[in-house]
């Protein structure tokens, strides 16, 4: 019996998401657990107004990322895993932690973006957050760094 008998994989197309996606797929394929995808459209450049989403209709964007969850769980049906997929618009900050409660999951799978500290000052990320508004674990998939951004130290 596996400690973890729902996972919840947050998964976008990034380098992050897809990296995350593959080590979730390494971690319930053997353990047949109950799986659940989460991919979440950030809606804080709308909040914020940034000019180029308003270029952008929010119906586009919101399809698309539609389309990417279902991407992620073709590539989990692929390797014979079932899950099921949920979408959200909103902070990921409060959307996971918010689905991991009603799911009530024991592992949640996230990715990890590199970034100097300018960079998450400048876009205003304090992911640690996460962390502390969980009360399951949480597994961070770490890309290699081959994009020449250093760790934050």
């Amino acid at each position: 019996m596996s400690a973890f008998g729902r996972v919840l994989l947050c998964y976008d197309a990034t380098r992050e998401g897809q990296q995350a996606l593959k080590e979730a797929c390494a971690l319930v394929e053997p353990l047949r657990v109950e799986t659940h995808v989460l991919s979440i459209l950030n809606n804080s450049a709308w909040v914020q107004g940034a000019d180029i989403t308003s270029a952008v209709p929010f119906d586009v964007v919101n399809n698309a990322a539609k389309d990417l969850l279902q991407e992620g769980l073709k590539k989990l049906a692929a390797r014979g895993i079932q899950a099921t997929g949920h979408f959200a618009v909103g902070d990921p900050l409060d959307q996971i932690p918010f689905f991991a409660e009603d799911l009530k999951v024991d592992l949640i799978v996230v990715g990890h973006r590199r970034a100097t500290r300018l960079a998450r000052w400048w876009s205003g990320k304090n992911d640690g957050l996460l962390l502390d508004r969980v009360r399951c674990s949480v597994l961070v998939a770490m890309c290699p760094a081959d994009d020449g951004a250093q760790p934050v130290t």
